[in-house]
């Protein structure tokens, strides 16, 4: 009589499979969390130096231009970078010097716009807004120094605004000078073959300049819709209100509600009540349904997305990653897409180049 065998219980093979591959889905998101963490904690570096790449990315074809021109690398770098802290300064100027500049004359008109909300909701028999239109009255002088501690706290908490700036200076004119050598540097030293690793690093790139192209039709396109309006109206201060209106669109979300809400509080200080409406009417419909419907067309089109996806991942990163996430899901989704498509089209040599050899073909079997 054979021994009776002792059977040992075996999980079936998709069962292991689901385990490994559930197994890796942990280390993967371990890994997320952690240099998401890392970063957080080295943001004095990290985020000049994040700012500096993606300028280097939106510039850098103008310091090539310069170069195939007969302009020395470095002397084109240095003139490019030039012109981007002229345009920074520029933009500054426009919008905290000429709010500064205009301040009394704002606090002036909150003032009155706060009188009119004021009546109105004490014509609805709510006598509580006293307290908040005072705390308002005193804040209102010091709106240059509000809007410069929102800038600094929207950076990322930075306790130094000098140093960031002065980092990301440095940091975009090595990107601009050297972009060639480290573009060369990174392929070689990303694990994978050269062609692929090109592949990568340019299709990001270009997914980058995209972006801001179409960051920056979608902010002209809102400047142009609520400064217009302001004009015809006859609202003061509407070269103002179009220029906050256009670097607000450059903050996700919040920049261009903000810009809308102070545009409508000037137009309710200064003109009828009708007016004001038909501006809050205007600065809905830009910053609400038309941006909604504008805004993924135009990023569908620079980025070869659909608006869907757009969407989507705009908002999934920006809940998990924050502001980085809002301004890079898209770009680096649509970088993901061109890599991919770029890879499966690739010519047969190099794709053999990747795959690793399959098994060997049975012989025919002889006749």
């Amino acid at each position: 009589m054979a021994p009776e065998r002792n059977v040992q219980f075996s999980a079936p093979t998709w069962l292991r499979n689901l385990g490994f591959s559930s197994w890796l889905l942990v280390g993967f998101v371990l890994i997320i969390v952690g240099v998401m963490w890392l970063l957080g904690e080295t943001s004095t570096i990290v985020m000049p130096v994040i700012l500096a790449t993606v300028l280097g990315a939106v510039a850098g074809p103008a310091v090539a231009w310069l170069a195939r021109h007969r302009v020395p690398r470095a002397g084109g770098a240095i003139l490019v970078l030039l012109g981007l802290v002229a345009i920074g300064v520029v933009i500054a100027l426009l919008v905290f010097g000429g709010v500064s500049a205009q301040s009394g004359d704002i606090s002036a008109k909150a003032n009155k716009a706060l009188d009119k909300i004021q009546g109105w909701v004490d014509d609805l028999g709510v006598d509580q807004t006293q307290q908040a239109k005072e705390s308002v009255q005193k804040a209102a002088p010091e709106i240059k120094t509000t809007l410069l501690s929102g800038v600094a706290t929207g950076i990322g908490g930075l306790k130094n605004l000098v140093f960031f700036l002065a980092f990301a200076i440095l940091s975009t004119l090595f990107v601009l000078k050297d972009g060639p050598v480290m573009h060369r540097f990174v392929n070689r030293h990303m694990g994978v073959p050269e062609p692929v690793a090109n592949t990568v690093t340019t299709n990001i790139a270009k997914s980058l300049r995209s972006y801001f192209l179409a960051v920056t039709i979608i902010a002209a396109f809102n400047a142009i819709l609520i400064g217009g309006a302001a004009l015809i109206l006859g609202v003061p201060l509407a070269g103002t209100i179009a220029v906050v209106t256009f670097v607000g669109a450059y903050i996700p979300f919040v920049g261009a509600w903000v810009s809308g809400a102070f545009a409508v509080l000037i137009a309710l200080s200064t003109g009828s009540t009708s007016d004001a409406l038909i501006l809050a009417v205007v600065a809905l419909l830009a910053n609400g349904i038309l941006q909604q419907m504008i805004q993924p067309l135009v990023m569908g089109a620079t980025l070869s997305l659909n608006p869907l996806v757009v969407l989507v991942v705009t908002i999934g990163a920006g809940a998990l990653f924050g502001m980085i996430g809002l301004t890079l899901a898209a770009p680096l989704t649509s970088a993901a897409v061109h890599i991919a498509n770029e890879l499966r089209d690739r010519d047969p040599g190099l794709a053999a180049v990747e795959a690793p050899p399959g098994p060997a073909p049975a012989p025919a079997p002889s006749g």
